[in-house]
């Protein structure tokens, strides 16, 4: 399945020499000599973990330290349950507090033991682990937040490593014939591939969690796979027969001693009943495994077996939604794709991505190609551009680079060209406020570079319907969609005379940001001032140190920088100011505000495209007095602040909902199809 290349690969994988452990996973030691310990316990756990055993006393205890090590921050409670363990695991056990310790009358296998188990169980999850694993930080919590953002979540499962620090599996594949293939096994662990939250067929029962209530109404683990094997695999396709899914969660990490319980002989012990059970695994499922890949499929097809195709997309950086406003829409499009279906891969066109960059977008489904693990573009495409069916670059910059080689090293892919906000708009209207001739002659170049990448692109997304109407008389034959900013709906949560002072929200990154905080500065704030003395603006974006430095002493001026969450700002400001005198796109400083009913008040530039009339949804303002009249009419009038606060919400549902761009992705990806 992996070609004569992978099966040499793999081979050499396995017998290359390593250390024992991957000091950096820090493993627990087994030959430790026993010492009282407790567990995390809540009287209403949410997750029930459940261990059984069967002897092997010494990697129970190093699970349940691991556990103590690594205690999660949502309640549970652990089960182990003793198999009539051969040896003296049950008193030991017993000295461990905290711990819920169940014994089997008679030896029932895995497969009993995990019912047994889930019968006892308090939880509305339910975890099963293997006493053979060690848990790492985010084990638990990282499967739950699976849960939490995908409504179709029926199984979770974590990312298994061996002691060694190789990847063991990242899910499971099943083919038509019933045998199954661990994803990943023996790669690098933090490779972009396995750094994703993605569906599979199945994941392995050393660390799986579900519901409760779905794991009762499936039955549990079908006896008929006692005393084990299959029932984990057996379990994902009742899940996916329930309308649900089983996806492989990698901010969840456990290490896994594999084949310490049962041993690694097909023939022998029991590994005997893998064989077995493959046999009334097909039998039961033949109809559904229909659909699966066939034997002989290759790794790569099969992988993406029930995906649309695959996708790349590539923006200047990795996003950070709380850094900007192109950031957050360009989240919102790659969780809207993998939605779709698509194989989404990411690349930062500076190769740079953090650790928590790259497990917020695999959270999304999205894989991150940064370095070290990707020199950068033109080598990856080489390498992978015949397996794409779209390529989305974002920003003229961006696509004037690659738009040529895309065309060349992918064939096969449509060209999307994302403009994010048309640059040469933006230049221009800076020129005009500046008068600057050199600015006029920069945003003229930048015109004819965009309009030419519009022109060979297949679609191109513009933001405002302003820039769609005047790409339509200047192309007319260019195919251009409006893919505007996607929202979430927040509601207002704070009364009007509970709010008092005023936000502004941009980093000094963008040009238009910082010619507006200086407005507000040097004019609007002094102005507004006089209308209500005690009156502040909070900045809430990047600020350099230049700017406190300038800006830092003047009164009611707060330059608090970027800030993790927008909401206790919002949720207490009156109003939110929009004075941008320049640029173009639609502004997503002002659908932030409006999402949590907060009134704007702006400039005519700052709403175009937007869908805003003034005193019915928008408080316009062009002069520094203008913005203080509008913020003294906020602060005087609730009633027209509730009428405001209600339009913004309503505004932001019918112009920037998630709904409009996954339509405007669907058209624009319709012929890409296979």
């Amino acid at each position: 399945m992996r070609g004569w290349r992978g099966t040499l690969a793999r081979v050499q994988q396995e017998f290359q020499r390593r250390p024992s452990f991957d000091d950096s996973l820090q493993v627990e030691p087994l030959d430790v000599p026993f010492e009282a310990f407790a567990l995390p316990v809540s009287e209403q756990p949410l997750v029930s973990v459940i261990i059984p055993v069967y002897g092997k006393l010494e990697y129970t205890l190093a699970c349940l330290r691991s556990i103590a090590r690594h205690a999660p921050n949502a309640p549970c409670e652990v089960i182990v349950v003793d198999d009539r363990s051969p040896d003296d695991s049950a008193a030991r056990l017993e000295q461990v507090g905290g711990l819920r310790l169940l014994r089997n009358e008679r030896n029932v296998g895995f497969v009993g033991s995990c019912n047994a188990g889930a019968a006892k169980a308090r939880g509305q999850f339910l975890l099963f682990l293997n006493n053979d694993t060690q848990v790492m930080p985010n084990w638990l919590d990282g499967l739950l937040c699976c849960f939490s953002d995908r409504e179709d979540c029926g199984i979770a499962g974590s990312r298994l490593v061996y002691p060694d620090g190789r990847l063991q599996e990242a899910g499971g594949l099943v083919f038509a014939d019933g045998s199954c293939w661990n994803v990943g096994k023996f790669e690098q662990r933090d490779a972009p591939p396995w750094r994703r939250r993605r569906e599979v067929d199945y994941v392995s029962g050393a660390s799986l969690m579900i519901r409760r209530e779905v794991f009762e109404h499936i039955g549990g683990f079908d006896a008929r796979y006692a005393p084990a094997y299959y029932e984990d695999t057996d379990l994902a396709f009742a899940v996916r027969q329930q309308g649900l899914k089983a996806y492989y969660e990698p901010s969840s990490t456990v290490i896994h001693c594999e084949g310490i319980s049962a041993g690694t002989d097909l023939h022998a012990g029991m590994k005997r009943h893998q064989l077995t059970n493959q046999k009334a695994f097909v039998a039961k499922w033949e109809t559904a495994l229909a659909a699966q890949p066939p034997v002989g499929t290759s790794l790569m097809h099969a992988l993406r077996w029930r995906r649309r195709g695959r996708i790349l997309v590539v923006d200047s950086m990795t996003p950070e939604p709380t850094r900007d406003s192109g950031s957050l829409r360009l989240s919102a499009i790659l969780r809207l794709l993998d939605e779709q279906g698509w194989a989404v891969s990411f690349l930062p066109d500076d190769g740079r991505a953090s650790d928590e960059e790259i497990r917020a977008l695999g959270a999304l489904g999205t894989e991150v190609l940064c370095r070290p693990w990707v020199s950068d573009l033109p080598h990856w495409l080489r390498a992978h551009g015949h397996e794409l069916r779209a390529v989305m670059l974002c920003r003229h910059t961006v696509a004037g680079q690659y738009a040529s080689l895309a065309r060349k090293l992918a064939p096969k892919a449509r060209l999307l060209f994302d403009t994010v906000d048309l640059h040469f708009l933006r230049e221009r209207r800076a020129a005009e406020l500046s008068g600057s001739s050199s600015m006029a002659r920069q945003a003229q170049t930048s015109r004819k570079s965009e309009l030419a990448l519009i022109e060979a692109s297949d679609v191109t997304f513009v933001v405002s319907p302003h820039e769609q109407t005047l790409l339509a008389a200047e192309l007319p034959l260019a195919k251009v969609e409006l893919l505007s900013n996607i929202h979430e709906v927040h509601g207002c949560r704070q009364p009007h005379p509970a709010r008092r002072d005023f936000v502004f929200i941009g980093g000094f990154g963008h040009p238009p940001n910082v010619d507006a905080v200086r407005w507000i500065a040097s004019e609007i704030l002094p102005a507004l001032r006089l209308q209500l003395p005690d009156a502040r603006v909070h900045v809430l974006g990047d600020v350099p140190d230049t700017a406190r430095e300038e800006w830092g002493g003047v009164p009611g001026l707060e330059l608090h920088g970027r800030v993790p969450d927008l909401a206790p700002w919002l949720d207490g400001a009156l109003a939110s100011l929009a004075p941008l005198r320049f640029g173009a796109g639609v502004k997503g400083k002002i659908n932030m505000a409006m999402s949590y009913g907060v009134p704007v008040i702006a400039t005519a530039v700052a709403v175009e495209g937007m869908h805003l009339k003034q005193g019915q949804d928008v408080l316009l303002a062009d002069t520094a007095d203008a913005f203080a009249r509008a913020a003294g009419q906020l602060q005087q009038d609730g009633d027209l602040w509730q009428r405001l606060s209600l339009a913004s919400i309503d505004n932001v549902k019918r112009h920037f909902s998630s709904r409009l761009a996954y339509e405007a992705l669907e058209r624009a990806l319709a012929p890409a199809r296979g």
